[in-house]
């Protein structure tokens, strides 16, 4: 029995350098003089874009807090004038680098205004910059850390030619089979770009990100992986850094990663980030079922709050068709992937577990969300 005919990928994209010679170099000169090098990295400007910079330390760090601050121009990202430049790095996270590797790190840091001289002689703390949603994400989590909020974050990506702009393989006027064999798929033409896909899988477990799993997604080129659980701030601050990850190891390859919830117009499927939540209540034994609708309820009420922050261009992707909710409607249901809230066929029988907010883009800050969920669900 053989199923729909599906062709193989068109063009070949060539790296703009020779990475076998970076690698060469890389193995050959391990020796760093007893020093290691972190790669400081933030979110820029948009919210959406990821910076980063290096800087050499005379040891290993234990936590975040061994690591010094730092800054950079904030004129030079949209965040700050030029008459006022400086923007101040926190260190919060310590990855291990997959692309140095040996004892080199990645950070992940949050932005702030520079400590400043007050007028009575005093140096005030530094402020988060507007664009600095995890500041306000922490917070919530604070408040709410007895009730051990878990997240499970599904990020959906499209791989694209980046001389193009259009998906990795497609041919270049026109578009490839119809959907149907290419979700979770394994075959020339099907699976397109899983070289990337898996390399990012192993380069973020080498890292320390709690990534649970990778799979082809239902339009060709897009893919899917997963990162959590995650306990509070961790479920941001994962995503976040598998993110840059991703974006660097999409340089060695030559191609674009997008996060757009909706990079093809048409009969094709967009790209969510589903965010799968669970806390104390809701796992509860016995009473978990009636604390997941309780909390459902709550965020029917909230619904307009919380889409206005789940990812900018989501109104393309939120239609009511290819397995999406209408974004002008709440609904949730029992494995019913068309609705708001997905709650899974095993949690009505088990009496507890957890349930997934469909409605997020794939482009949604996981900051803002997890923040979102926890302060609707918990604390209201």
């Amino acid at each position: 029995m053989s199923g729909p005919k599906v062709y193989g990928p068109v063009g070949k994209i060539e790296p703009f350098l020779d990475h076998s010679i970076t690698r060469f170099y890389l193995d050959t000169v391990p020796d760093q003089g007893g020093k290691i090098i972190a790669e400081y990295v933030w979110i820029g400007g948009s919210g959406a874009d990821l910076r980063s910079k290096s800087r050499t330390l005379a040891k290993v760090p234990e936590k975040p807090e061994d690591l010094p601050h730092w800054n950079y121009d904030g004129s030079s990202t949209g965040q700050a004038p030029g008459t006022d430049s400086e923007v101040y790095l926190i260190p919060r996270c310590i990855f291990r680098d997959p692309f140095r590797m040996g004892d080199n790190i990645l950070v992940l840091c949050d932005a702030y205004e520079p400590p400043k001289v007050q007028p009575d002689g005093t140096v005030g703390a530094p402020k988060p910059i507007p664009t600095n949603s995890r500041f306000s994400c922490a917070a919530v989590m604070e408040k709410a850390k007895a009730e051990e909020p878990w997240f499970g974050i599904e990020q959906e990506y499209t791989l694209l030619n980046p001389l193009t702009k259009w998906p990795l393989g497609w041919p270049d006027n026109g578009y490839p089979a119809p959907q149907g064999p290419y979700y979770c798929s394994a075959g020339t033409g099907c699976a397109i770009g899983r070289d990337l896909a898996d390399v990012h899988y192993k380069m973020c477990l080498f890292a320390g990100i709690n990534i649970s799993g990778v799979n082809a997604e239902v339009m060709p080129a897009q893919w899917e992986y997963q990162v959590g659980p995650c306990l509070g701030m961790d479920g941001g601050d994962h995503m976040w850094m598998s993110r840059y990850i991703l974006y660097r190891l999409a340089e060695t390859y030559n191609v674009e990663v997008t996060f757009d919830p909706k990079p093809i117009p048409g009969d094709w499927n967009g790209a969510g980030g589903h965010v799968n939540y669970s806390n104390n209540a809701t796992r509860a034994e016995g009473t978990g079922w009636d604390a997941i609708q309780a909390q459902i309820a709550k965020l029917e009420k909230r619904h307009a709050i919380h889409i206005a922050q789940y990812g900018e261009g989501n109104e393309r992707r939120l239609t009511g068709k290819h397995e999406t909710s209408s974004i002008n409607d709440f609904s949730w249901g029992v494995a019913n992937r068309g609705c708001s809230v997905r709650v899974g066929r095993m949690v009505p029988v088990d009496k507890c577990g957890y349930y997934e907010d469909r409605r997020p883009a794939s482009n949604l800050d996981p900051y803002v969300v997890t923040k979102l969920l926890v302060e609707t669900t918990l604390l209201m």
